[in-house]
This record gives structure tokens, sequence and C-alpha cells, in this order.
């Protein structure tokens, strides 16, 4: 399981999220970055900056 929060790229920002594939999660803090913190353009250091902050967890057993 892969996990960004955004708190780690923008301080103060609660937002987090988690998938299985990197891709996944940077899909979605991408949407978040343009949604949430206004960004228009998301140039390459910024997906490089995601990624470079997405950490591997454990999954979640019930």
């Amino acid at each position: 399981m892969k996990l960004f929060e955004c708190g780690s790229l923008v301080p103060g920002c609660p937002w987090h999220t988690r998938a299985d594939e990197e891709a996944e999660v940077v899909r979605r803090a991408v949407e978040h970055m343009r949604t949430t913190h206004g960004e228009t353009i998301i140039r390459e250091n910024m997906i490089e900056n995601i990624k470079a902050r997405i950490v591997t967890t454990e999954k979640a057993t019930a």
C-alpha cells in the first residue's frame, strides 16, 4: 500500500490518500493539488516532489 500525506508537501494540509499503485496515488494527489490548492499547471518537479513523499505502508487487515 502506498501513502501520500499532503502536509509533507504543503504544510498544514491534513489531506492524505492511499492506494495499491504509486500511479494512482500520484493521480489523486495531482487532482487534490488542482482542486484544493489551486494549482493550474502541474510541472514535472511537482510530480517528483509528490513521488518523493510517497511511503509504503502495510495493508490493513480486518
